[in-house]
């Protein structure tokens, strides 16, 4: 038998038993036999505590905070790494928090041992003054301190809060304190006060004599300016009249200048003319040159062209007439060879026709000695034997041998 288990947004699945080397964590699964699940929730819960610390001093004091904290449920980064940490931290919560309930007094006192502890180590390192300003650093190193310990729980602090440090009772440190700063600002109030009434006695007086100072310099600038205005006037008329001499000089010689300027630009333009027209003579002249090379070019290559195709006709029927002499040449010799041939032919002929008939005659000699002498030793035999044996009336017919030919 199974089962089928749905965990809710904020809870996890802790399954153990048959099958599982150690603890599943998932957020459904099949629940076989031989297996347990437990749920277990993943909510950040709030603790809040009052710190007896001591400082470095021995004054003691009270550190209210508040620290939200739960177990780490999203990975620092993408990697794999971080995320196989994020499966080992939620195990670790699994197996040393979700069993006990959250709301009990072990969690409670666990989590505040580990803020308390840590919270006292820093304090006796700081005094009550370095505490008091700092108190923004003095947070973030108790809850750096305080993450490191919770690590091997599996918890991590989402939010913490350090509320107004608070004197111990029989130890008025911060009220006593808080009294001197508020007379030292009294008595700066005060100071300030008379200090601004005499900074507005002296102000006057300054005031005062400044004003008679700058009159009097006033007066005596405007003197010195009047005297100087009259000497600025005459050098500026001064400065007028030679100004107006040395333009008239500059313009009569530019007008020099602008005249002898005119007169080279004649001179270079009567040159150019000049130069134009030769050149243009001269362009004339080189192009009837360039004409007549031209034509006569053409000319030459006419000549050239019909001395080519007279020379071609020539060499052609030169050519074929050769070919014409050369095939006739070879005719006669072809017909006088194979005519030769021929005779040859022939002559080989009647040599084989002869040599065939005298062996035919030798043949047939050789044939006609060979019975002679059979009949010869026919007789002897008889004689021999003393039988009689008629003589035959028939002349036996010679066979003529099938290997000669009688062909003439």
């Amino acid at each position: 038998m199974a089962t089928f288990r749905v965990a809710d947004a904020s809870e996890y699945l802790a399954i153990t038993g048959w099958g599982i080397q150690d603890v599943k964590l998932a957020k459904k699964a099949w629940i076989f036999v031989g297996q347990q699940c437990k749920r277990f929730s993943i909510s950040p819960v709030n603790y809040e505590f009052e710190v007896h610390a001591m400082s470095a001093e021995k004054l003691p004091f009270i550190l209210p905070a508040v620290f939200t904290i739960g177990p780490k449920i999203t990975a620092s980064g993408g990697a794999e790494a971080d995320k196989k940490e994020l499966e080992a931290q939620l195990l670790l919560y699994a197996k040393l928090i979700a069993p006990l309930h959250r709301s009990t007094s072990h969690v409670h006192e666990l989590v505040r041992g580990i803020i308390e502890g840590e919270t006292r180590v820093l304090a006796a390192d700081l005094t009550m003054e370095d505490i008091f300003k700092g108190t923004k650093s003095f947070k973030e190193r108790v809850f750096n301190k305080v993450q490191l310990e919770l690590n091997q729980f599996g918890l991590v602090i989402y939010n913490a809060n350090v509320k107004q440090l608070v004197d111990v009772p029989g130890h008025e440190y911060f009220s006593y304190l808080g009294q001197k700063t508020q007379q030292d600002a009294a008595n700066q109030a005060k100071v300030d006060v008379a200090e601004a009434r005499m900074k507005g006695e002296v102000g006057a007086k300054e005031r005062e004599g400044l004003t008679r100072q700058n009159a009097a310099k006033v007066d005596a600038e405007t003197k010195v300016l009047s005297v100087r205005q009259q000497g600025q006037g005459l050098k500026e008329e001064a400065k007028v009249k030679a100004e107006v001499q040395v333009f008239e000089n500059a313009r009569e010689a530019d007008i020099a200048a602008a005249k002898a300027e005119l007169a080279m630009k004649k001179a270079g333009w009567d040159k150019q003319a000049k130069v134009a027209e030769v050149e243009a003579a001269k362009a004339v002249a080189i192009r009837e040159a360039e004409l007549q090379m031209e034509v006569e070019r053409k000319n030459a290559l006419r000549q050239t062209e019909k001395l080519k195709a007279e020379q071609l006709s020539k060499a052609t029927v030169q050519y074929d007439t050769q070919v014409q002499e050369s095939n006739a040449l070879f005719y006669s010799r072809q017909k006088a060879a194979e005519a030769t041939l021929f005779e040859q032919m022939r002559a080989a002929e009647a040599r084989k026709a002869q040599a065939d008939a005298h062996f035919f005659e030798q043949k047939m000699a050789e044939d006609a000695k060979l019975y002679a002498k059979q009949k010869e030793a026919d007789k002897a035999l008889s004689r021999m034997s003393g039988l009689f044996v008629p003589a035959s009336t028939t002349t036996p017919s010679v066979v003529p041998n099938p290997s000669i030919s009688t062909s003439n």
